[in-house]
């Protein structure tokens, strides 16, 4: 079953006006998964990766934005590392309390790591952003798609040039087949 939540690109930028700024030139009267490919293939990487955020499902998006890190890096420090397990245990288990702990972490940790965006992500996707003793403030709509975009923004400048088009390749054809809804092989 597909995950892709707007039929057209146009349907998503009526739904996420930011997205359009985010996404870049777009023909907005393009289904959105043939969009998606055609940026992916064009390896235009900002536009692949803004689009896919906002059009997967809020956790579906915050997954594959852990997927796409573990995929980019080898390795991460203790923070980035704690940040990650803990988006995805509320991948795993999206009850409010994994999702407070991943945003506790993701307001506590380095706003220049992707792992502490993903983290954000997860803490936004639903549910008051704030602590508990103030009162709830919720998150905008467009929030989780827009954290989990910088996450991967950010983490592709960090790759090495000779890489960066074989990783993002397959980070984009996951989450293409996350919004097509097709089984993925492990990783």
């Amino acid at each position: 079953m597909s995950q892709a939540r707007f039929g057209t690109v146009q349907d998503l930028f009526q739904a996420y006006p930011m997205a359009r700024h985010d996404v870049g030139k777009a023909e907005v009267d393009k289904p959105s998964l043939d969009f998606l490919q055609d940026a992916a293939d064009a390896r235009n990487w900002h536009g692949a990766v803004s689009f896919c955020a906002y059009l997967l499902p809020r956790r579906v998006a915050v997954a594959w934005g852990c997927r796409s890190l573990r995929r980019m890096f080898d390795q991460f420090d203790a923070n980035d590392s704690r940040a990650l397990n803990f988006v995805e245990t509320w991948v795993r288990q999206p009850d409010e309390q994994s999702r407070n702990k991943a945003l506790a972490v993701g307001n506590a940790n380095d706003p220049e790591q992707p792992a502490t965006w993903l983290a954000l992500a997860a803490g936004w996707s639903g549910g008051s952003v704030v602590p508990a003793e103030f009162a709830p403030v919720e998150a905008k709509p467009d929030q989780a798609a827009r954290a989990v975009r910088a996450a991967l923004l950010i983490a592709l400048c960090r790759l090495p040039r000779e890489s960066r088009d074989r990783i993002m390749t397959a980070c984009l054809e996951d989450g293409i087949q996350l919004a097509r809804g097709e089984p993925r092989p492990p990783r």
